[in-house]
């Protein structure tokens, strides 16, 4: 029998490239382990850094190809699973108990979707196989809970009277304002008072081992978006916007805003790219063509993807059932995927928090 060669081996390995990093695995530092038996047998581990479920398969019927092709091997068994890493947040803040990242998603003006793209982000990341919670930040506006189908009246669960234990909707841990106020409850606040409720959400819910906590941040680039920037341990953040021209204005701010508190942008998700006409399916793109990519290449970012604008989005997401889970198959969905898994693919490259996390604070008015 042909002594199977390692060389060979890591070389056959190598000819796969990370479709969002572009790097080998041994460059991923992803083979966590390559055994061959006196039968010629391959056994094979990877270990992916970032939320990537949905190419899983794909990886292991192209390496396990390639290994099969070497001279001497009878049989290769590849093994796919994925760790996902604490990262550093801005200007070494510590990270919040049971929280390993935390991911803004924002916009510089309100009617682009923000909020539509951050629940069928944090649904997606979810379907990658990530431990995923989302926070609804947007104290003015709260919408996640009608978004996630969480009936009117929900009050979540406390601990020891100080803490709140968030409430489960399409696997999400979930929390929002609107699960303590009624929505006929109107949100008067200042700056200061704004800032400090979404803290308060922040520290005092028991998140329970979540890889990644989605922030619906409010829209707009002012006073209140630029402390919520400065006070929350953010990993990184997603801008979205449409392609017309006073969108990208905006989102050009949302940008500098992120860069003026030091958090690294990890794209921007360029929603109602193109209108698909629920009749006949004829594509057009009414607010304008490639903005987002501009915007992108202009900031030395990246465009995460583009979204349609299509009617079954806003219905699915206002029925409490957004597209990711109501039509998983669908192109909509494929494409919010590959969104969760590029944007979670750009964050692993960031460097590691090492530091323990900040525990759970009370705050109280005493």
């Amino acid at each position: 029998m042909t002594e199977v060669s390692r060389q060979a081996l890591e070389a056959a390995i190598k000819e796969y490239k990370d479709p969002y990093l572009e790097r080998d695995l041994y460059e991923l530092d992803a083979v966590k382990s390559l055994e061959v038996d006196g039968d010629g047998k391959v056994s094979m581990t990877v270990e992916l850094p970032y939320a990537s479920e949905g190419i899983a398969g794909a990886l292991r019927q192209l390496v396990g190809n390639a290994l099969d092709d070497v001279d001497g091997v009878t049989d290769a068994t590849v093994t796919v699973s994925q760790r996902i890493h604490a990262h550093e947040a801005q200007r070494d803040l510590q990270s919040i108990a049971g929280v390993k990242n935390i991911i803004a998603v924002a916009s510089g003006k309100g009617g682009v979707g923000k909020s539509t793209t951050a629940v069928n982000l944090a649904l997606a990341l979810s379907q990658e196989g990530a431990r995923v919670g989302i926070l609804d930040a947007d104290i003015y506006g709260p919408s996640i809970g009608m978004m996630l189908g969480i009936k009117e009246g929900t009050r979540p669960d406390t601990k020891e009277n100080k803490y709140f234990i968030p409430v489960k909707a399409h696997g999400l841990q979930a929390i929002s304002m609107a699960f303590l106020v009624t929505d006929k409850t109107p949100m008067v606040w200042r700056g200061p008072m704004v800032s400090g409720a979404v803290q308060q959400l922040l520290t005092q819910t028991l998140w329970d081992e979540l890889d990644y906590l989605i922030v619906d941040m409010p829209p707009g680039t002012g006073d209140i978006q630029l402390t919520l920037a400065q006070k929350v341990p953010v990993t990184g953040a997603v801008v979205v916007t449409t392609p017309q021209d006073i969108a990208l204005l905006d989102c050009k701010k949302g940008i500098e805003m992120f860069r003026k508190v030091e958090i690294p942008v990890l794209g921007v998700v360029e929603n109602m790219s193109v209108h698909i006409c629920s009749n006949c399916g004829h594509e057009e793109a009414l607010f304008g063509h490639g903005g987002g990519e501009r915007v992108a290449e202009q900031y030395d970012t990246t465009l995460l993807g583009q979204l349609p604008l299509h009617m079954t989005i806003r219905e699915q997401t206002d029925g409490g059932n957004p597209s990711v889970v109501a039509e998983p198959d669908s192109e909509v969905a494929r494409r919010y995927r590959d969104i969760a898994r590029r944007t979670s693919a750009l964050l692993s490259q960031r460097s590691r928090n090492l530091s323990s996390p900040i525990p759970s604070i009370s705050i109280s008015d005493d």
